[in-house]
């Protein structure tokens, strides 16, 4: 949004602005790095830090639930969310509490293995993952289920395509407004 993107070159609001980027894309370090610059500058606009780190902790935890092997070491977790090694299952509770991710962990051998989780953006990359899913479906599809003709398999999936399309521009819009939220 034009008006966002203005903040970043706003004398007065680039620090924000910065600051909603890390909300939005970045992880736990960076951060602390901010907030280690720009202490006072989070106390002027009420944030609390304790519960900016909260945040930072499960947005951290989705970017690496997002990772394209389907798993996480409970150690990377631990490192990457600066934890305890007794602290990791509870946050990954916290995470599936809060709806941002679909897994389950192996205690025995300290793996979470994730089914699902959701994004933080949805970019161009998720919009070619959810392509080349689609396109796996098609063939999947066409080539195992004789029962589905192959027109109104093609014409299912070019639907789903165009609302996709259709739908991309809203959802940049409200992925720009959710990340707002994200702070709160």
């Amino acid at each position: 949004m034009p008006a966002v993107v203005q903040l970043e070159n706003d004398s007065q609001y680039s620090s924000v602005y910065h600051l909603l980027r890390i909300f939005l894309t970045q992880n736990l370090d960076s951060y602390l790095e901010y907030q280690a610059a720009n202490s006072s500058l989070l106390k002027d606009y009420g944030l609390v830090h304790d519960d900016c780190v909260t945040k930072m902790r499960l947005m951290s935890l989705v970017d690496l639930g997002s990772n394209e092997s389907g798993w996480m070491t409970y150690a990377v977790i631990r490192d990457t969310l600066q934890l305890n090694d007794d602290e990791v299952e509870f946050w990954v509770v916290k995470a599936i509490s809060a709806k941002l991710l679909e897994c389950k962990m192996d205690q025995m051998n300290q793996v979470v293995i994730v089914c699902g989780c959701r994004e933080r953006v949805f970019g161009q990359r998720q919009w070619d993952l959810l392509r080349a899913k689609l396109e796996t479906w098609k063939v999947f599809i066409s080539t195992n289920l004789e029962k589905f003709s192959r027109i109104t398999l093609e014409e299912n999936v070019a639907s789903v395509m165009v609302t996709i399309q259709a739908n991309k521009v809203t959802d940049d819009v409200t992925q720009v407004a959710q990340g707002m939220m994200t702070i709160r």
